[in-house]
């Protein structure tokens, strides 16, 4: 299959993850599994705390948000890079293509992060100011707030997707990963990337480091708040509805920070493919499992909803 066609059209491949068709059948059989147990999860999620009247509170409203968005952003990067470790010939993705993957994988990615932030917020005014969390946690409050996330994480990913594919691009246009991201895309450009790389920076920085900071400064109080409360069982039951949340919170900017807060030029594509892989396919897996298996109302709802699709034995 030619790189390029006949009206000269720039398009890109995806590096293989092995050379080897064995090898790539069993990373694409993994790849199927985790994507298909992510979307499942999320979707269940989703369809419990939308039918379960006893979750409707802004503490699951911004779940299911979450939710929702995991859905978006495993199925922005997984059906192609299915598509391209099953074929037997180069997938190639045009420049439009390539550039609308980016847009909602910085899109996505930019709101989630966000809104991870938002839910850490919720967290504390429900822990540090129990008897007024109706009146601040309004249903007002929690649209506008989930509204927020997505105008902003948008704001983020247009003028950035815009500015990277204004440039030209050289001769090689295979991605050293298995998606269109922003750094393996910079290094195919023929043309000075230093604005480009400034603007990654500030959009990492508004979109991990203040966000990271944020939810550090409202567990410094919630830990403060947990630490008062004298019953054994209080404390507990208080840690129990953060431990989730900062898990998710841990793996989300952990793997982020490792790509997006270093230096452009130690980014090493060995590094980002598997690091890629944990944020792209294994987190969005990790993330239902961590809060049906760690949150108790959930994972009731769950037990419930189990019962009432499963036939009765008698």
């Amino acid at each position: 299959m030619k790189e390029t066609n006949q009206t000269g059209m720039t398009v890109f491949h995806f590096r293989p993850f092995s050379k080897f068709r064995e090898v790539q059948m069993l990373i694409f059989v993994a790849f199927l599994i985790m994507y298909l147990v992510s979307i499942s999860g999320n979707v269940s999620i989703s369809l419990i705390i939308w039918t379960t009247r006893s979750l409707h509170t802004p503490m699951y409203f911004f779940l299911a948000n979450l939710a929702a968005l995991e859905i978006c952003y495993s199925s922005t990067i997984a059906p192609l890079t299915l598509a391209t470790i099953l074929s037997t010939e180069k997938n190639l993705i045009s420049l439009p293509g390539c550039g609308t993957q980016m847009f909602f994988f910085i899109f996505l990615g930019s709101t989630d992060c966000i809104l991870l932030a938002i839910m850490a917020y919720d967290r504390f005014v429900a822990i540090c100011h129990p008897l007024h969390y109706t009146l601040i946690m309004s249903w007002q409050l929690c649209v506008q707030l989930a509204l927020g996330s997505l105008v902003l994480g948008l704001t983020l990913a247009m003028p950035l997707t815009v500015l990277i594919f204004q440039l030209p691009f050289c001769s090689s246009k295979e991605i050293s990963l298995f998606y269109c991201d922003v750094l393996p895309v910079l290094r195919l450009a023929c043309a000075d990337t230093r604005v480009h790389e400034a603007t990654l920076f500030v959009v990492s920085i508004t979109v991990l480091t203040i966000p990271f900071l944020l939810i550090t400064l409202s567990y410094v109080f919630i830990v403060a708040a947990i630490l008062k409360i004298r019953s054994a069982e209080g404390r507990h039951k208080a840690f129990s509805t953060c431990s989730s949340h900062l898990t998710v919170v841990l793996l989300q900017y952990g793997c982020g920070s490792l790509i997006y807060l270093c230096p452009s030029s130690s980014y090493s594509p060995q590094r980002g493919q598997v690091v890629s892989v944990v944020y792209t396919f294994i987190t969005p897996v990790l993330n239902p499992l961590i809060y049906s298996l760690r949150n108790r109302e959930l994972k009731d709802a769950l037990k419930r909803a189990v019962r009432f699709l499963l036939p009765q034995t008698p």
